[in-house]
């Protein structure tokens, strides 16, 4: 398969994604569900694993295909299913969506690249991969610290000669980290601001 043939895989992929999507809101909201966010959890824990599936799909699919902001989809699991388990859902999910992004570039290289980020972007980080033990370094901090397009850099990652068992290790490790900090600080970050303005 060509690095086309995956870039229309990618836009059908895309097109269904968002059908499936407003499908659902709309489906949500004829239920009345969305308008109470107890209503909306109960509901999701009666879907029992089929909701956490759903979920941690939506969670690679935004990694590989960034239709949906990561802020917005890691918030969406910590309101779902609570700090815990929605911090567990999007690890699994993000780390998925990682593995693929670094198999993706490993197999078919910049063409593929140039059809998922543009060119702008990949000659800004492009030049980071020229020194590996830097760009090892550098990405690993890139995971650690939640500044950094981490979708972009993972994909960087497949082109270099970085092996996937150090590429596993640095997620599997790394990731965890800005995770828990980010659904831990949509919690009770959320929950000061409301109390700072009530």
């Amino acid at each position: 398969m060509t690095p086309k043939n995956i870039r229309h895989l990618i836009n059908l992929a895309t097109v269904a994604v968002v059908i499936a999507l407003i499908a659902v809101t709309i489906y949500w909201y004829d239920l009345g569900i969305l308008s109470d966010v107890k209503v909306l959890q109960a509901y999701i824990a009666q879907l029992g694993l089929t909701g956490v599936l759903f979920f941690v799909i939506i969670q690679v699919i935004q990694v590989v295909i960034p239709i949906i902001p990561g802020g917005i989809s890691t918030a969406a699991g910590v309101i779902l299913f609570g700090p815990w388990f929605g911090f567990l859902y999007n690890y699994v999910g993000i780390a998925i969506g990682s593995f693929i992004n670094f198999f993706l570039a490993r197999r078919y290289g910049k063409p593929l690249l140039t059809y998922l980020i543009s060119e702008k972007t990949y000659d800004k980080y492009i030049g980071y991969t020229k020194n590996q033990t830097r760009f090892d370094r550098l990405f690993t901090l890139a995971i650690v610290l939640p500044v950094a397009p981490d979708d972009v850099l993972c994909l960087l990652a497949g082109l270099t000669k970085m092996t996937f068992t150090k590429f596993f290790w640095i997620i599997i490790l790394g990731k965890p980290i800005t995770i828990f900090a980010y659904s831990m600080s949509l919690l009770y970050g959320g929950r000061w601001l409301i109390d700072l303005f009530s």
